[in-house]
């Protein structure tokens, strides 16, 4: 996820970069576009650093979820459940693995494990679960 924020940010790994997304973002009903890129390529890639670091990960996974919520509404959600149909699938299952990094916790090598929230559980889980789709409901009403 890191790796697709950072195409939308810094048009690197075969990205167009900030503007073209920001014009995309547009296209989809979000304005200002440029402003709706930066914060889904932001969210994208220190919410997948995030998990990959195990660092805020209720935070991280909250991200994630609220960017796959937005995807799944405005991009995949009417194209079916399945990839090959262009579907919500991938975005389900990146929400669901964050998801369930939160609640497992982030691992004994991850930077969390010297806070209270790094051992995770239903609490974390619910936090990220609840605070990435206000995040969504509040920008997919903006």
């Amino acid at each position: 996820m890191a790796g697709h924020g950072a195409q939308k940010l810094f048009g690197i790994f075969g990205g167009k970069g900030l503007a073209e997304t920001g014009k995309g973002f547009a296209a989809l009903g979000y304005q200002p576009g440029k402003l709706f890129a930066a914060i889904g390529g932001l969210s994208e890639f220190l919410g997948g650093l995030g998990l990959a670091l195990g660092l805020f990960t209720p935070l991280a996974a909250a991200a994630l979820i609220g960017v796959m919520v937005n995807a799944m509404a405005t991009v995949t959600g009417g194209h079916g459940l399945w990839e090959t149909d262009g579907g919500v699938e991938y975005s389900v299952c990146i929400a669901v693995v964050a998801l369930g990094i939160t609640a497992t916790g982030p691992g004994r090598l991850a930077v969390d494990r010297f806070f209270r929230w790094g051992t995770g559980g239903w609490p974390q889980a619910a936090f990220a679960l609840g605070l990435g789709g206000i995040a969504a409901a509040i920008t997919l009403s903006l």
